[in-house]
């Protein structure tokens, strides 16, 4: 069942989505060589609570940590560990926070140090898709037309879309309906209205769509070992455009 949320239950989404990006934004300055995953994680759960809120992945189905740190063929889930980061590798930090009863949920993929063309345009174009997508997220049209909108843009660079894990919506959970895939044909899926609070989230390859999920029971891995980038923001659909809740400010 798809909940709509009122103008002041998008209001409390926002500042749940506010301090989410706080975190994402403190991860992505540590985001350096010799750094490990598990002391930026630590610096997540710092931010989150500092603000008087929960890591919405902590403990969510057993999960082990505040935030998914996936680098290089990681797609998401990576459990953050005394791994140290290498330059050129890249990084996705995937953030969640509860606060006064709702979640905020977003995602970024940075660089460390220096990296290759290949792997920058991978993570623009992810990042772009985002927003190429978001422009169909206006009341009357369906969700297909954001996932179309995303593939659409991506395709032509040879990339391939995620297609075992999808976006979703969000609230007072953090999994909620609908789902929002990244790929699919325009005019189908459920149909946008003012209230409703998606979370859009791009994760393109840079080889074959195909994933697999390793033995922690976790964190997802792309079949052919080749990068994987992530972009994500949770977004609100209004009279006047899509609204982006996980903004710093």
């Amino acid at each position: 069942m798809i909940t709509v949320k009122t103008k002041a239950e998008i209001a409390r989404m926002r500042d749940a989505g506010r301090i989410a990006a706080i975190a994402r934004a403190t991860a992505g300055e540590y985001i350096k060589e010799g750094v490990t995953t598990r002391y930026i994680d630590s610096k997540i759960r710092s931010v989150i609570r500092s603000h008087g809120a929960h890591p919405s992945f902590l403990g969510y189905g057993g999960f082990p940590a505040s935030a998914c740190i996936s680098v290089n063929e990681e797609v998401i889930h990576g459990i953050p560990s005394d791994r140290e980061l290498r330059n050129g590798d890249i990084v996705k930090i995937d953030v969640g926070a509860y606060y006064k009863g709702y979640h905020g949920d977003c995602a970024c993929t940075y660089v460390v140090g220096d990296t290759s063309s290949e792997a920058k345009q991978l993570i623009d174009v992810t990042k772009e898709s985002f927003f190429k997508g978001i422009e169909l997220a206006v009341p009357g049209n369906r969700i297909g037309d954001i996932s179309n909108a995303i593939e659409q843009y991506v395709t032509p660079f040879g990339y391939t879309m995620v297609r075992d894990f999808v976006g979703h919506g969000i609230g007072t959970n953090l999994h909620e309906d609908p789902e929002v895939p990244n790929f699919g044909r325009a005019g189908r899926g459920p149909r946008l209205c003012e209230g409703m609070t998606i979370a859009v989230e791009p994760m393109v390859n840079m080889g074959t769509w195909q994933v697999k999920t390793l033995s922690n029971n976790w964190t997802v891995v792309t079949l052919d070992g080749k990068l994987s980038s992530h972009y994500e923001n949770t977004i609100a659909i209004t009279e006047n455009g899509p609204v982006i809740l996980t903004d710093e400010n």
